[in-house]
């Protein structure tokens, strides 16, 4: 990895956080977005500390946000002339149905229209890194939660039926859909797109989640897997050089692994696909 500029979201914490380090550990210049500045410089400090003489630079945006989004973007296009992994890891899940500042469900919108309009904003900094010979990777951590998932084409916000994890599930699959479906259009750009599950990992996730769901979450805790067990199938996806070409496929353990009967629908892949377009204010 020394030399190739590495970009991974969500990673003030968790599973983030370790996909980051890793990378820096590889030889990577690495990028980490956060949505606080103080936490994601702090993080960058911290990643120099463990790995002395790594280039690793904190960029802030709330990736619910669609101005947000493309503010990042405008800004790691000057920073960086080329991109070589892009690591769409940042979500969460939310007890309660709120709309982001574009009126879209909070869940739908980060942890799945954020990995959407971002991949798409940075895809010619990726295309750059192709033509000038790299092997560009975009790499989807999505959850093994996308099996409970189903796109309801008719409710997808969740305004008539909304719970965390139906929500979540949904946005999950959407990921996975989302792989397939840019993997089939940069099947010959020299890009590849693989979606994955890190895990059941001990995170901050649900961590300010109320109700049965938050609390059932509490008490599984202390037995999941420690964050740096949880980003070794993302690194892996990143930067293992037998996975060079590999693309369109789910993987979970470090392993491909089919994923579910719906995301391998491709009539759902493409109206999943129309539909993400049309929030985002996208054609094409």
């Amino acid at each position: 990895m020394r030399d190739r500029v590495c970009l991974v979201t969500g990673a003030t914490n968790g599973i983030g956080y370790e996909t980051a380090l890793g990378l820096a550990r590889r030889g990577a210049r690495v990028a980490i977005v956060g949505r606080d500045a103080e936490k994601a410089q702090a993080c960058a400090a911290r990643i120099r500390a463990a790995v002395p003489g790594a280039a690793v630079d904190a960029h802030v945006a709330d990736l619910s946000a669609q101005a947000e989004i493309r503010r990042l973007a405008g800004a790691l296009r000057d920073a960086y002339p080329r991109l070589d992994v892009l690591v769409n890891n940042a979500g969460a899940i939310f007890d309660r149905r709120t709309l982001t500042i574009d009126g879209i469900e909070r869940t739908w919108a980060l942890d799945h229209l954020g990995y959407v309009l971002l991949t798409l904003e940075l895809l010619d900094t990726l295309k750059a890194s192709a033509a000038a010979g790299g092997k560009p990777r975009i790499v989807n951590v999505a959850s093994a939660a996308h099996y409970r998932g189903h796109i309801d084409f008719g409710d997808i916000e969740g305004a008539r039926r909304y719970g965390a994890m139906r929500a979540y599930a949904q946005a999950k699959l959407g990921n996975v859909l989302f792989t397939y479906a840019l993997a089939r259009r940069l099947k010959d750009s020299g890009i590849t797109v693989n979606a994955l599950h890190p895990g059941v990992i001990n995170t901050g996730f649900a961590r300010n989640t109320g109700g049965l769901f938050g609390t059932a979450w509490s008490l599984m805790r202390p037995f999941l897997s420690s964050p740096d067990k949880g980003a070794e199938t993302s690194l892996h996806v990143a930067s293992a050089p037998e996975l060079d070409g590999v693309t369109g496929r789910y993987f979970s353990h470090r392993r491909p692994k089919p994923s579910s009967a719906e995301s391998r629908d491709e009539a759902v892949q493409e109206r999943v696909w129309a539909l993400s377009l049309r929030q985002i204010g996208r054609s094409g």
